[in-house]
């Protein structure tokens, strides 16, 4: 007689991780028919250019797999654009990686340099896959909170967490889930406390082009800082900047020898990226007006979701760039920040996520985000409903 089947057992890689609060928000957003504030991404879609620009591609018979590191044209339009905005110029050739999402390219770089037993200093809160990606190398996560209630960096606290066995630290303006913008003296201080170390730059811009109340805020690159760009990994991403997140395209610039590395496990982990889609976007580029109108567009959404929430007893946070706006509830409610969210979008309809869930140890400082990558009307039916409150 034979032996029933047996499916072995595992020893899990990422034994702390279970099903995140995005999905569990989501899933009850839909139960409960509330609006969905919490997941971010748009529920408008894109220019209908840029998919008719897929469409010619394909058309035209760009349906095989393109090089490894991406179409040389948009490898070429990525640089000029970075070479406008930040003063830097990246050799396509060996400087600009395409990339399946921001995502991607964070574990790519994260499995390209960071060894067993390295440190990467993450700053808290903090999107919930930079931990994951430093424990699959088998990195050592260093967590070092952000200043609670402005979200600010903590230079005394980041230069206290460093060791010989920092390898990376991973920095992320515009922020989400803060929506704070780092400034320039800001960037300039980062630069000077990596200055004497090896320490490596993993640069999260993915929400470059949402940053508001120009002039006097705009995004500051680590592309700009020469001490910085030599030793960092920028990634953003084409699904934030043209409303398209689940096409899954970003690209990595960094110098040739970082780039050479990280190219070495991309080419393993996916190996290339959609190629009708890059030439899309290749064409779309030559008019940069999308990506330069884009803080207008999210400003004017940002202020009207503000001036909504002024009906509301939640206390405002700034929002000075992606698209997420951060409340106070303290005046609202004495739960907790998970179960308040829980609360809202059962009771209220309107789906949010609390802060806590980007925080190691649950750090509860009575804050939620909301998502304002909406059409207006989807923001107005939210309003309506949180005047209640």
């Amino acid at each position: 007689m034979s032996a029933l089947p047996v499916t072995p057992a595992l020893q899990s890689r990422l034994p702390n991780v279970g099903t995140t609060i995005f999905t569990v928000m989501s899933a009850l957003a839909a139960e409960k028919g509330a609006v969905n504030l919490g997941q971010g991404f748009p529920d408008f879609g894109c220019d209908p250019r840029l998919t008719g620009a897929v469409t010619d591609a394909m058309n035209a018979g760009h349906n095989q797999y393109p090089p490894m590191a991406g179409i040389p044209a948009l490898r070429q339009a990525i640089s000029s654009k970075i070479e406008s905005l930040y003063g830097r110029r990246y050799d396509e050739g060996s400087e600009i990686t395409i990339t399946a999402g921001a995502t991607q390219a964070i574990i790519t770089v994260v499995l390209a340099v960071v060894h067993p037993g390295d440190e990467v200093i993450v700053l808290e809160p903090c999107y919930d896959s930079y931990v994951p990606n430093i424990e699959l190398a088998g990195g050592v996560v260093v967590r070092v909170p952000l200043t609670p209630g402005t979200f600010r960096p903590d230079f005394g606290k980041i230069a206290a967490a460093m060791s010989p066995r920092t390898r990376a630290i991973i920095i992320n303006t515009p922020h989400n889930p803060s929506a704070t913008v780092w400034t320039r003296e800001e960037m300039l201080q980062l630069q000077e406390l990596l200055a004497p170390t090896n320490v490596l730059l993993i640069s999260d811009e993915v929400y470059e082009h949402m940053v508001f109340d120009a002039p006097q805020r705009r995004h500051h690159s680590a592309a700009e800082f020469a001490g910085l760009a030599a030793r960092s990994f920028i990634v953003s991403s084409f699904g934030k900047t043209y409303h398209v997140t689940g096409w899954k395209v970003g690209f990595v610039a960094a110098p040739a020898p970082l780039s050479a590395e990280f190219r070495k496990v991309h080419q393993f982990n996916v190996f290339t990226v959609n190629t009708p889609v890059q030439h899309a976007l290749a064409s779309y580029m030559a008019d940069p007006a999308p990506y330069l109108n884009l803080p207008a567009f999210y400003q004017r959404k940002r202020d009207l979701f503000r001036e909504g929430l002024k009906n509301t007893r939640f206390k405002l946070l700034p929002s000075e760039g992606s698209y997420f706006q951060c409340v106070d509830i303290s005046a609202v409610s004495d739960l907790s920040e998970a179960e308040f969210c829980k609360w809202l979008t059962t009771e209220i309809g309107v789906a949010a996520i609390p802060l806590s869930a980007f925080y190691g140890n649950g750090f509860d400082q009575r804050v939620v985000r909301f998502c304002f990558a909406k059409k207006d009307e989807t923001l107005q039916t939210a309003l309506q409903r949180l005047a209640r409150l």
